[in-house]
Protein backbone atom coordinates (compact mmCIF):
# COMPACT_ATOMS: atom_id res chain seq x y z
CA UNK A 1 0.00 0.00 0.00
CA UNK A 2 1.35 3.15 -1.15
CA UNK A 3 2.47 5.21 1.91
CA UNK A 4 1.53 8.12 0.69
CA UNK A 5 -1.94 7.31 -0.18
CA UNK A 6 -2.63 6.38 3.85
CA UNK A 7 -1.38 10.06 4.65
CA UNK A 8 -3.31 11.94 2.21
CA UNK A 9 -6.32 9.62 3.12
CA UNK A 10 -5.27 10.04 7.08
CA UNK A 11 -5.32 13.75 6.53
CA UNK A 12 -8.62 13.26 4.96
CA UNK A 13 -9.94 11.61 7.43
CA UNK A 14 -9.05 13.92 10.00
CA UNK A 15 -10.82 17.08 7.56
CA UNK A 16 -14.14 15.20 7.45
CA UNK A 17 -13.97 14.58 11.05
CA UNK A 18 -13.57 18.19 12.39
CA UNK A 19 -15.90 19.02 9.74
CA UNK A 20 -18.11 16.89 11.34
CA UNK A 21 -17.39 17.57 15.13
CA UNK A 22 -18.28 21.75 13.88
CA UNK A 23 -21.49 20.68 13.19
CA UNK A 24 -21.88 17.31 16.31
CA UNK A 25 -20.36 19.83 18.77
CA UNK A 26 -23.52 22.70 18.43
CA UNK A 27 -25.91 19.40 17.89
CA UNK A 28 -25.26 17.93 21.06
CA UNK A 29 -25.03 20.77 23.34
CA UNK A 30 -28.39 21.79 21.62
CA UNK A 31 -29.61 18.22 23.03
CA UNK A 32 -27.82 17.43 25.92
CA UNK A 33 -28.90 20.49 27.65
CA UNK A 34 -31.79 21.57 26.16
CA UNK A 35 -33.33 18.52 25.28
CA UNK A 36 -34.38 19.22 21.77
CA UNK A 37 -33.89 17.20 18.56
CA UNK A 38 -32.67 19.56 16.06
CA UNK A 39 -33.34 18.37 12.58
CA UNK A 40 -32.98 21.41 11.38
CA UNK A 41 -28.91 22.09 12.21
CA UNK A 42 -28.14 20.97 8.66
CA UNK A 43 -30.20 23.86 7.30
CA UNK A 44 -27.91 26.06 9.54
CA UNK A 45 -24.52 24.34 8.18
CA UNK A 46 -26.39 24.96 4.18
CA UNK A 47 -27.01 28.93 5.44
CA UNK A 48 -23.55 29.68 6.71
CA UNK A 49 -22.48 28.49 3.86
CA UNK A 50 -24.19 30.84 1.19
CA UNK A 51 -23.86 33.57 4.42
CA UNK A 52 -19.78 33.36 3.59
CA UNK A 53 -20.13 33.03 -0.22
CA UNK A 54 -22.37 36.30 -0.42
CA UNK A 55 -20.27 37.98 2.31
CA UNK A 56 -17.12 36.62 0.12
CA UNK A 57 -18.42 37.78 -3.18
CA UNK A 58 -19.32 41.29 -1.82
CA UNK A 59 -15.79 41.85 -0.17
CA UNK A 60 -13.91 39.70 -2.54
CA UNK A 61 -12.29 38.16 0.68
CA UNK A 62 -12.98 34.55 1.77
CA UNK A 63 -12.24 34.73 5.63
CA UNK A 64 -13.79 38.43 5.68
CA UNK A 65 -17.05 36.29 4.16
CA UNK A 66 -16.95 33.64 6.87
CA UNK A 67 -16.37 35.60 9.78
CA UNK A 68 -18.99 38.13 9.16
CA UNK A 69 -21.36 34.97 8.37
CA UNK A 70 -20.15 34.06 11.60
CA UNK A 71 -22.62 35.88 13.55
CA UNK A 72 -25.38 36.37 10.81
CA UNK A 73 -25.80 32.66 11.27
CA UNK A 74 -25.36 32.80 15.05
CA UNK A 75 -28.47 35.64 14.65
CA UNK A 76 -30.36 33.26 12.55
CA UNK A 77 -30.46 30.99 15.30
CA UNK A 78 -31.20 33.09 17.51
CA UNK A 79 -34.67 33.94 15.53
CA UNK A 80 -35.29 30.38 14.28
CA UNK A 81 -35.01 29.26 18.57
CA UNK A 82 -36.89 32.59 20.02
CA UNK A 83 -40.15 32.62 17.14
CA UNK A 84 -40.56 28.66 16.61
CA UNK A 85 -38.75 26.72 18.63
CA UNK A 86 -38.68 28.07 22.06
CA UNK A 87 -42.28 25.85 22.30
CA UNK A 88 -40.99 22.80 22.03
CA UNK A 89 -39.34 22.55 24.90
CA UNK A 90 -42.03 20.66 26.79
CA UNK A 91 -43.45 19.51 23.68
CA UNK A 92 -42.54 15.07 22.92
CA UNK A 93 -39.97 14.31 20.77
CA UNK A 94 -41.50 13.55 17.98
CA UNK A 95 -43.27 16.84 18.03
CA UNK A 96 -40.05 18.40 17.46
CA UNK A 97 -38.64 15.62 14.74
CA UNK A 98 -42.11 17.05 12.82
CA UNK A 99 -41.21 20.80 13.26
CA UNK A 100 -38.05 20.96 13.00
CA UNK A 101 -38.47 18.45 9.69
CA UNK A 102 -40.80 21.08 8.57
CA UNK A 103 -38.12 23.97 8.94
CA UNK A 104 -35.92 22.04 6.56
CA UNK A 105 -38.61 22.56 4.07
CA UNK A 106 -38.75 26.25 5.06
CA UNK A 107 -35.08 26.77 4.64
CA UNK A 108 -34.19 24.86 1.64
CA UNK A 109 -37.28 27.11 -0.33
CA UNK A 110 -36.10 29.99 1.65
CA UNK A 111 -32.18 29.50 0.07
CA UNK A 112 -33.73 29.01 -3.25
CA UNK A 113 -35.93 31.95 -3.45
CA UNK A 114 -33.25 34.18 -2.23
CA UNK A 115 -30.10 32.47 -4.18
CA UNK A 116 -31.44 30.49 -6.90
CA UNK A 117 -31.31 26.46 -7.54
CA UNK A 118 -28.26 26.64 -9.15
CA UNK A 119 -25.09 25.63 -6.69
CA UNK A 120 -22.57 28.28 -6.07
CA UNK A 121 -18.83 28.06 -6.26
CA UNK A 122 -16.67 29.21 -3.07
CA UNK A 123 -13.59 29.72 -4.02
CA UNK A 124 -10.23 29.17 -1.31
CA UNK A 125 -8.75 31.94 -0.29
CA UNK A 126 -5.35 32.23 -2.73
CA UNK A 127 -2.48 31.96 -0.17
CA UNK A 128 -4.55 28.37 0.89
CA UNK A 129 -5.42 27.78 -2.85
CA UNK A 130 -2.31 25.28 -3.71
CA UNK A 131 -0.85 22.29 -1.56
CA UNK A 132 2.14 21.67 1.39
CA UNK A 133 4.76 19.16 1.62
CA UNK A 134 2.94 17.55 5.12
CA UNK A 135 5.88 14.90 4.66
CA UNK A 136 9.07 14.54 2.18
CA UNK A 137 7.42 13.69 -1.07
CA UNK A 138 3.94 13.89 0.07
CA UNK A 139 1.36 17.08 -0.47
CA UNK A 140 -1.60 18.10 0.37
CA UNK A 141 -4.05 20.56 0.16
CA UNK A 142 -3.41 23.79 1.84
CA UNK A 143 -7.08 24.53 2.74
CA UNK A 144 -7.88 21.27 4.02
CA UNK A 145 -4.55 21.52 6.11
CA UNK A 146 -6.30 24.78 7.27
CA UNK A 147 -9.77 23.27 8.31
CA UNK A 148 -8.05 20.58 10.25
CA UNK A 149 -6.26 23.16 12.52
CA UNK A 150 -9.39 25.42 13.03
CA UNK A 151 -11.22 22.00 14.11
CA UNK A 152 -8.97 21.24 16.25
CA UNK A 153 -8.52 24.74 17.89
CA UNK A 154 -12.14 25.61 17.97
CA UNK A 155 -12.30 22.20 20.02
CA UNK A 156 -9.99 23.17 22.66
CA UNK A 157 -11.60 26.70 22.59
CA UNK A 158 -14.61 24.85 23.52
CA UNK A 159 -13.52 22.76 25.96
CA UNK A 160 -11.92 25.76 27.72
CA UNK A 161 -16.06 27.62 27.39
CA UNK A 162 -17.29 25.08 28.89
CA UNK A 163 -14.48 24.00 31.57
CA UNK A 164 -13.23 27.12 32.44
CA UNK A 165 -15.72 30.28 32.18
CA UNK A 166 -18.46 30.89 33.96
CA UNK A 167 -20.74 30.71 30.87
CA UNK A 168 -19.56 26.83 30.63
CA UNK A 169 -20.33 26.71 34.73
CA UNK A 170 -23.79 27.73 33.62
CA UNK A 171 -23.79 25.33 30.87
CA UNK A 172 -23.01 22.27 32.83
CA UNK A 173 -25.21 23.19 35.46
CA UNK A 174 -28.38 23.03 32.96
CA UNK A 175 -27.31 20.25 31.74
CA UNK A 176 -26.90 18.43 34.88
CA UNK A 177 -29.93 19.60 36.79
CA UNK A 178 -31.77 21.77 34.73
CA UNK A 179 -34.89 22.94 38.13
CA UNK A 180 -31.55 23.31 40.04
CA UNK A 181 -29.84 25.88 37.76
CA UNK A 182 -33.22 27.49 37.82
CA UNK A 183 -33.42 27.66 41.65
CA UNK A 184 -29.89 29.15 41.52
CA UNK A 185 -31.17 31.77 39.69
CA UNK A 186 -29.57 30.95 36.11
CA UNK A 187 -31.62 32.24 33.44
CA UNK A 188 -32.22 29.34 31.20
CA UNK A 189 -34.50 31.04 28.88
CA UNK A 190 -31.45 33.02 28.21
CA UNK A 191 -29.20 30.19 28.09
CA UNK A 192 -31.21 28.28 25.42
CA UNK A 193 -30.60 31.16 23.19
CA UNK A 194 -26.97 31.54 23.87
CA UNK A 195 -26.23 27.89 23.35
CA UNK A 196 -28.29 27.94 20.08
CA UNK A 197 -26.79 31.03 18.69
CA UNK A 198 -23.17 29.20 19.69
CA UNK A 199 -24.31 25.90 18.24
CA UNK A 200 -25.64 27.91 14.51
CA UNK A 201 -22.22 29.23 14.40
CA UNK A 202 -20.31 26.72 14.60
CA UNK A 203 -22.86 24.93 11.84
CA UNK A 204 -21.93 27.77 9.93
CA UNK A 205 -18.06 27.84 10.30
CA UNK A 206 -18.58 24.07 9.03
CA UNK A 207 -21.03 25.07 6.21
CA UNK A 208 -18.78 28.10 5.43
CA UNK A 209 -15.58 25.96 4.71
CA UNK A 210 -17.06 23.10 3.40
CA UNK A 211 -18.58 25.29 0.43
CA UNK A 212 -14.37 25.81 -0.62
CA UNK A 213 -14.40 22.35 -0.66
CA UNK A 214 -17.69 21.03 -2.09
CA UNK A 215 -19.86 23.26 -3.54
CA UNK A 216 -22.96 25.38 -1.86
CA UNK A 217 -25.97 24.31 -2.89
CA UNK A 218 -29.41 23.92 -1.87
CA UNK A 219 -30.16 21.02 0.51
CA UNK A 220 -26.45 20.30 1.49
CA UNK A 221 -27.24 20.41 5.42
CA UNK A 222 -29.32 17.27 5.00
CA UNK A 223 -26.41 14.94 3.40
CA UNK A 224 -23.84 15.80 6.79
CA UNK A 225 -27.01 15.16 9.22
CA UNK A 226 -27.25 11.70 9.14
CA UNK A 227 -22.96 11.45 9.36
CA UNK A 228 -23.77 14.19 12.49
CA UNK A 229 -26.11 12.36 14.29
CA UNK A 230 -24.05 9.01 14.00
CA UNK A 231 -21.19 10.57 15.34
CA UNK A 232 -23.54 11.64 18.43
CA UNK A 233 -24.95 8.55 19.30
CA UNK A 234 -20.89 7.13 19.01
CA UNK A 235 -19.87 9.99 21.15
CA UNK A 236 -22.54 10.08 23.90
CA UNK A 237 -25.22 12.37 23.85
CA UNK A 238 -24.37 15.75 25.46
CA UNK A 239 -20.46 15.41 25.37
CA UNK A 240 -18.35 17.39 23.33
CA UNK A 241 -15.41 15.67 24.38
CA UNK A 242 -17.73 12.65 22.94
CA UNK A 243 -18.24 14.24 19.78
CA UNK A 244 -14.72 15.16 18.66
CA UNK A 245 -13.48 11.88 19.02
CA UNK A 246 -17.00 10.10 17.68
CA UNK A 247 -16.10 12.48 14.80
CA UNK A 248 -12.35 11.43 14.10
CA UNK A 249 -13.28 7.81 14.69
CA UNK A 250 -16.49 8.53 12.00
CA UNK A 251 -14.00 10.76 9.24
CA UNK A 252 -11.30 7.86 9.13
CA UNK A 253 -13.63 4.86 9.43
CA UNK A 254 -15.50 6.39 6.33
CA UNK A 255 -12.32 7.38 4.26
CA UNK A 256 -10.95 4.85 4.67
CA UNK A 257 -13.53 2.65 4.05
CA UNK A 258 -14.36 4.11 0.62
CA UNK A 259 -9.99 4.22 0.28
CA UNK A 260 -9.05 1.02 0.85
CA UNK A 261 -11.46 -1.80 1.29
CA UNK A 262 -12.48 -2.30 -2.81
CA UNK A 263 -8.52 -2.84 -3.19
CA UNK A 264 -8.60 -5.22 -0.21
CA UNK A 265 -11.54 -7.21 -1.38
CA UNK A 266 -9.63 -7.78 -4.98
CA UNK A 267 -7.34 -9.57 -3.61
CA UNK A 268 -10.14 -12.22 -2.75
CA UNK A 269 -12.53 -11.11 -5.27
CA UNK A 270 -13.38 -10.12 -8.62
CA UNK A 271 -12.56 -6.95 -9.43
CA UNK A 272 -15.84 -5.71 -10.68
CA UNK A 273 -17.30 -7.74 -7.75
CA UNK A 274 -15.07 -6.37 -4.89
CA UNK A 275 -15.54 -2.45 -6.20
CA UNK A 276 -19.59 -3.29 -5.70
CA UNK A 277 -19.27 -4.89 -2.61
CA UNK A 278 -16.56 -2.71 -1.09
CA UNK A 279 -18.48 0.48 -1.94
CA UNK A 280 -21.70 -1.16 -0.44
CA UNK A 281 -19.19 -2.14 2.97
CA UNK A 282 -17.78 1.30 3.36
CA UNK A 283 -21.41 2.92 3.36
CA UNK A 284 -22.14 0.65 6.09
CA UNK A 285 -18.93 1.01 7.72
CA UNK A 286 -19.85 3.78 9.91
CA UNK A 287 -23.01 2.01 10.99
CA UNK A 288 -21.30 -1.09 11.59
CA UNK A 289 -18.84 0.83 13.89
CA UNK A 290 -22.04 2.71 15.38
CA UNK A 291 -23.86 -0.60 16.36
CA UNK A 292 -20.51 -2.19 18.02
CA UNK A 293 -19.96 0.94 20.07
CA UNK A 294 -23.84 0.85 21.70
CA UNK A 295 -23.01 -3.19 22.49
CA UNK A 296 -20.03 -1.97 24.54
CA UNK A 297 -21.04 1.00 25.40
CA UNK A 298 -25.00 1.68 25.29
CA UNK A 299 -24.34 5.37 26.29
CA UNK A 300 -21.68 6.58 23.64
CA UNK A 301 -17.78 6.57 24.44
CA UNK A 302 -18.05 9.68 26.63
CA UNK A 303 -21.75 9.85 28.45
CA UNK A 304 -21.25 12.69 30.83
CA UNK A 305 -21.18 16.29 29.59
CA UNK A 306 -17.82 17.20 28.51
Amino acid sequence: MDPALVVEQTLNGFQLGVMLFLMAAGLTLVFGIMDLINLAHGSLYMVGAYLTATFAQAFDSFLLGLLLALPAAALVGVIVEVTALRTLYRRAHLDQVLATFGLILFFNELVRMIWGPVPIRLDPPDFLAGQVEVLPGIPYSAFRLAIIVVGIAVAIGLWALIARTRLGMRIRAGASNRPMATALGVDIARLFTVVFALGAALAALAGGMAGAVLSVEVGMGEQILLLTFVVIVIGGIGSVRGAFFGALLVGLVDTYGRAFLPDLLRLVLEPAVADGVGASLASMAIYLVMALVLVVRPRGLFPAHG
